[in-house]
């Protein structure tokens, strides 16, 4: 009797084959964790490096690979504070400084879903290395650059490194570490990554007030290095699984990656100009995003299909797709990838959004805005490390719930700032929110891919982590340029020196509107809790 395609058996059928060729082709073993890794013995690989350093390998390995983590969201992160001033110099508008951020955002949010590919094909210690050098060189370069068009250049390269490290961690964790130590994992290394953005802004506006704008590029420098000499002494040359890397395996999906890219170039670009005087050039813009989008997600739908195919006929390394769409029938990771979106609308946006309004709305220097935000980074970092021992203990959608709901009021409570408010208070609506971020933070990740099967692990980080950025692209993008919109109603504009409770009133609105997605994820993180449940 032939099989009914439709059929829920056939499906799941096509789902873990599929599995299982995202693991044949990612060259992973079906091992549960580092420590029974059965391969040679040869200097950098796994097994070498855990008979050197014993149990505590896998937390020297962690180390490594958070400098460099730290070091590509420092990158992301410590140039807002220098917005205001390089605008100036370039004689640029809000809507073109903003793509300092904008454009590391999209280099950073396309090349996530890179990660698993190059992990594959070049082990972790020649991807991790060659992004670190990336991002050396988009440092440097950017700080010396006298065109806008190469400090943009720079930003992006900075991006593409940041884009493929950033998903890394998460793999190790879930894959090195057992269950009852992925959170305590996770909240140390939390602590560790946000300590660089904490202490970076404060940093970052001394030297911005100091020396100008191009001091800030060159604060990821010692990072980089330290991290390169990290990666030689405790990141091993496989891939993920233990396995050896395989440059004969599987070929890079460029066509999805160049969809993937159209759609969030045009997305981001069409939001830009949705509120200038072109509508036309919106609309168009904004429907290839849409069409592109849509060709990406057929496109990916395909090269499954053929995958399948192509292994049935005997082909040991298939095209694979990019983004594995069989990830989102976790109930769990589809409503966790939902928070992880709205989450980095809020965060991305609001951390553009914070030094602006700091300095262009209540009139105050960088550096009295790094030290605006010291405390709150501060706090950020010990409630991330408390918060990563509940999540071994407590369910992670609860820990999820309540980060929102306290990153909603701490946006909400902002709107009561005005010209006269004691900036203490500003201080502690800020402290309320990184504490919200502490309990998302090393809470989202676990409880979207706990339980979901090894082979899939590396995928998923990817997949969540791009969800995330695009999040964050259209956030930083979304806050620019609602607060432009909401500036020229009222007959202002950021270019005047002067302040206003007009201008005050602008930022209350876009503030407001963080809020409210912050409420609005609150619902789909609940639906968390429906752990391992897969839709139909």
């Amino acid at each position: 009797m032939e099989r009914d395609p439709n059929s829920a058996r056939q499906q799941t059928r096509d789902f873990m084959r599929l599995a299982f060729i995202q693991a044949v082709g990612a060259g992973l073993s079906w091992q549960v964790n580092f420590g029974h890794m059965t391969h040679p013995s040869a200097p950098g690989t796994l097994t070498a490096l855990q008979d050197r350093y014993g149990e505590k390998y896998r937390w020297y390995l962690l180390f490594a690979v958070m400098v460099g983590t730290m070091a590509s969201i420092m990158s992301s992160t410590i140039v807002n504070v220098a917005i205001p001033d390089m605008s100036q110099h370039f004689a640029l508008g809000q809507e073109r400084a903003q793509w300092v951020s904008s454009g590391f955002m999209v280099a950073m949010t396309v090349s996530m879903l890179t990660t698993p590919w190059l992990l594959a094909r070049y082990g972790y210690r020649h991807t991790y290395f060659g992004c670190m050098c990336l991002l050396l060189v988009g440092g440097v370069s950017g700080g010396m650059s006298n065109d806008y068009g190469l400090v943009l250049a720079a930003r992006v390269m900075e991006g593409l490194a940041a884009g493929v490290v950033q998903p890394i961690p998460a793999i190790i964790i879930l894959r090195a570490f057992e269950q009852h130590e992925q959170g305590r994992a996770s909240g140390l290394f939390g602590m560790g990554v946000v300590l660089a953005p904490a202490l970076g802004p404060s940093i970052g506006g001394v030297l911005v007030d100091l020396f100008g704008w191009r001091s800030i590029f060159f604060m990821v420098v010692p990072f980089c290095l330290l991290s390169m000499w990290l990666a030689y002494k405790f990141v091993p040359v496989t891939a993920p699984g233990g396995v050896a890397a395989r440059r004969d395996g599987a070929h890079l999906d460029w066509g999805g990656l160049a969809l993937a890219t159209v759609a969030t170039l045009c997305l981001l670009n069409g939001l830009v100009e949705l509120h200038g005087s072109n509508t036309l050039v919106a609309v168009m813009l904004l429907s290839l995003a849409a069409l592109s989008l849509a060709g990406f997600v057929l496109w990916q739908r395909y090269v499954a299909a053929r995958a399948l195919r192509l292994v049935a006929s005997g082909v040991e390394y298939p095209v694979l797709p990019l983004m594995n769409f069989e990830l989102f029938r976790y109930r769990q990771f589809m409503m966790g990838s939902l928070v992880a979106f709205i989450y980095g609308t809020a965060l991305f946006g609001s951390t553009y959004l914070l030094p602006v309004f700091m300095q262009r709305g209540l009139a105050l220097s960088a550096s009295y805005v790094g030290t605006i935000l010291l405390p709150a980074g501060l706090v950020l970092a010990v409630t991330i490390l408390g918060v990563g021992r509940l999540a071994d203990r407590f369910p992670t959608y609860q820990l999820v719930s309540m980060g929102l709901l306290l990153l909603s009021a701490s946006f909400g409570l902002m709107v009561v700032v005005n010209l006269d408010t004691s900036l203490w208070w500003l201080v502690v609506w800020t402290i309320v929110g990184r504490i919200g971020l502490g309990f998302i933070l090393p809470s989202l990740n676990l409880g979207s891919m706990r339980g979901m099967d090894k082979a899939l692990i590396s995928q998923g980080s990817s997949v969540i982590n791009f969800v995330r950025m695009l999040g964050g692209a259209v956030g930083i993008s979304l806050c620019g340029i609602l607060l432009e919109w909401r500036l020229a109603v009222r007959g202002e504009s950021l270019a005047m020196a002067a302040k206003s409770a007009a201008r005050l009133d602008a930022f209350d609105e876009v503030f407001a509107m963080l809020a409210a997605l912050c409420a609005v994820a609150l619902i789909a993180a609940w639906r968390m809790r429906d752990k391992g449940h897969k839709t139909a």
